[in-house]
């Protein structure tokens, strides 16, 4: 999914190292920075494409050249540069930001710790658990523990902002009244609901991604705090005193990660496996491409494996020589992006996979799969696009490595929702990146049901991170995001965009809201791509140009606005700002809004900032 192709693109990570040229770099950035920069990163990050999703040099600018170090050694792009020098990801990271590497490692901030750490609060608080608020990944919120409506959704103002030492690109969960998220810093904080203090903070090996997940720890009055990090780490932590419970290395593979939220159901964790492979497998020396996405069941209590699936069953094989005499292989890629969703009755688990990265592309990639939850055992899959084979390469300036007959990259990046029809019959639904929302039926096989295109959809979407569902209709934010014509990634203010109502029994559109005017900005499009979330009465979506908006769900009427992007005071003293909404929705709970703002994708439009927005007034 070239929505990921980031950190090298979105979801892969950070992104931390696009770079179009600018102004020359400052003196002491090195002339061999530039040389390594333009042989080992300009093939994903230089390639004058604007279809795919990398930030561009001037984003990475506002960045810190520790950060963009860090992500070399041990984040988003250690797959890219295991062969490079200490000493020469020093250059890159300096050449790239303009700032020198000042080595400051592990420090820790003391600004905004808590007082007082009190112990958890009940668990019968309000809260927000995972991705999508439980194990069926509707991304619904009810009208208790929400404590907003649309009666008082215009009262939500900001009461207090979280400065992240990096990009701001893992959901926030909240339990116990803390708020649990992950930061482009590798580290995991336990924040304050109320004040955004900080009560702990946790290490991790390399930057998390995804949404945290809680539960209780068997044979244990404690609970623990699930989650998964870019170097395919599994982790559970004490969520009182953010103490390690155990760590678990889910996969070998030097490219696989965990993007989706770990799922926690009956015992068991389970953790979606994804890969930037599809990045790394475009230069024409990479034998591309040998990884296959997975589910692997963990034991919550200790962290071991009950049972591992891959998404294609076959094993890589050799297939064929590139043109320069790189020997290929396939089958692969069908990477799992997103959160796994629970159906009990059934005691299945369904996914959604990504493309495949090269030939002979597998008929599970772009699908669903049902799995047994005891067995990993596969049930069914339905394919939503055949034939889609891509590499980052096959927009780039060397085709080498894309595959023949190459995909339009139409992959899933959002959880399958499982719903319940008021006359008993039930759904799964999900948007696609081509701009389809699908509706499959979990009890035939996954047979499709309705099919409604709401986009155009292309590499970048589309329809990408996350749809929300209630009882009658499903929310789907478009993205369709377009530029400007010319050799520059200038997004078009008057392209893409709109959120859809879809009624669930039949797939037909009952409201669409058209794309707003984003602004005077420089960089403003309507696209709406991060995931959309709903409470009754209301649904919140946030745009690429940092708006969040607040709709009736009766009609799509606006019901209430706030433009996140831009300098914001933070309670841990970090300068923050706010820009791009992408990936992570709104998460609700209590009479709070929490949000992150600031993806740094879109030029003009980066940024590090968690808001936290209350209807009380105290």
């Amino acid at each position: 999914m070239q929505i990921v192709k980031s950190q090298i693109a979105i979801r892969a990570g950070i992104g931390i190292l696009n770079l179009v040229a600018l102004a020359c770099p400052p003196a002491f950035a090195q002339q061999s920075g530039a040389a390594l920069y333009s042989r080992s990163c300009a093939q994903c990050h230089e390639q004058g494409s604007r279809e795919v999703r990398a930030p561009t040099r001037s984003v990475m600018a506002a960045m810190s050249a520790d950060e963009i170090l860090r992500a070399l050694e041990s984040g988003a792009m250690a797959a890219i540069s295991k062969n490079i020098s200490q000493a020469d990801k020093v250059a890159i990271a300096q050449f790239v930001s303009g700032k020198r590497v000042e080595q400051k490692r592990g420090a820790l901030l003391n600004g905004g710790r808590c007082q007082v750490t009190a112990p958890t609060s009940a668990r019968d608080e309000p809260q927000w658990n995972g991705w999508g608020n439980g194990i069926t990944n509707s991304r619904f919120q009810s009208a208790a523990a929400a404590a907003i409506s649309p009666e008082t959704v215009q009262k939500l103002k900001l009461k207090w902002a979280f400065g992240f030492r990096g990009a701001a690109n893992a959901q926030p969960s909240v339990f116990g009244g803390r708020v649990f998220v992950g930061g482009g810093d590798r580290k995991v904080y336990s924040l304050d609901a109320g004040t955004g203090c900080t009560h702990w903070t946790f290490f991790t090996e390399a930057m998390v991604r995804t949404a945290i997940s809680v539960g209780p720890l068997e044979g244990s009055d404690d609970q623990a705090v699930y989650f998964g990090d870019i170097a395919a780490n599994a982790y559970a932590v004490n969520m009182s005193t953010g103490a390690l419970i155990w760590k678990t290395r889910i996969d070998t593979h030097e490219a696989a990660r965990i993007t989706g939220a770990p799922t926690l159901y009956s015992g068991v964790l389970y953790v979606p496996v994804s890969s930037i492979e599809e990045d790394v497998g475009s230069g024409s020396s990479y034998q591309c491409c040998t990884f296959r996405g997975s589910v692997v069941a963990l034991d919550a209590k200790t962290g071991k494996e009950i049972w591992k699936t891959y998404t294609i069953a076959e094993e890589p094989r050799p297939t064929k020589k590139n043109a320069v005499g790189t020997q290929l292989y396939g089958p692969s890629g069908a990477a799992v992006w997103s959160a796994p969703t629970i159906d009990p009755e059934r005691q299945a688990l369904y996914v959604a996979t990504g493309n495949s990265y090269s030939n002979p592309p597998a008929d599970t990639s772009d699908a669903v799969i049902a799995l047994d939850l005891r067995t990993g055992t596969k049930i069914w899959h339905q394919q939503a696009t055949p034939n889609d084979s891509f590499t980052a390469g096959c927009f780039g300036s060397d085709r080498t490595n894309c595959p023949e007959n190459n995909g339009p990259d139409h992959d899933f990046g959002q959880s399958p929702i499982l719903v319940a029809l008021p006359d008993g019959r039930r759904l799964l639904v999900i948007g696609q990146k081509s701009g389809v929302v699908h509706a499959m039926d979990p009890d035939q096989q996954g047979k499709i049901l309705w099919q409604t295109r709401v986009g155009k959809g292309g590499a970048v979407g589309g329809i990408v991170w996350g749809s929300a569902a209630d009882q009658d209709h499903v929310y789907v934010a478009n993205s369709d995001v377009r530029f400007m014509p010319g050799g520059l990634r200038l997004l078009d203010p008057s392209a893409g965009g709109g959120l859809f109502s879809l009624e669930l029994a039949s797939g037909k559109i009952a409201w669409k809201v058209p794309p707003f005017e984003c602004g005077r900005r420089k960089q403003c499009s309507p696209a709406l791509s991060a995931a959309v979330t709903v409470i009754p009465g209301v649904v919140f979506s946030g745009g690429v140009s940092g708006y969040l908006r607040a709709y009736a769900t009766s009609n799509g009427s606006l019901l209430w606005e706030s433009d996140t992007a831009g300098e914001h005071g933070t309670v841990n003293g970090v300068a923050a700002r706010g820009g791009a909404m992408e990936g992570p929705g709104p998460t609700i709970a209590g009479g709070m809004l929490y949000v992150n703002s600031g993806n740094g994708l879109w030029d003009g439009l980066s940024g590090n900032v968690l808001l936290a927005f209350s209807v009380r007034d105290d």
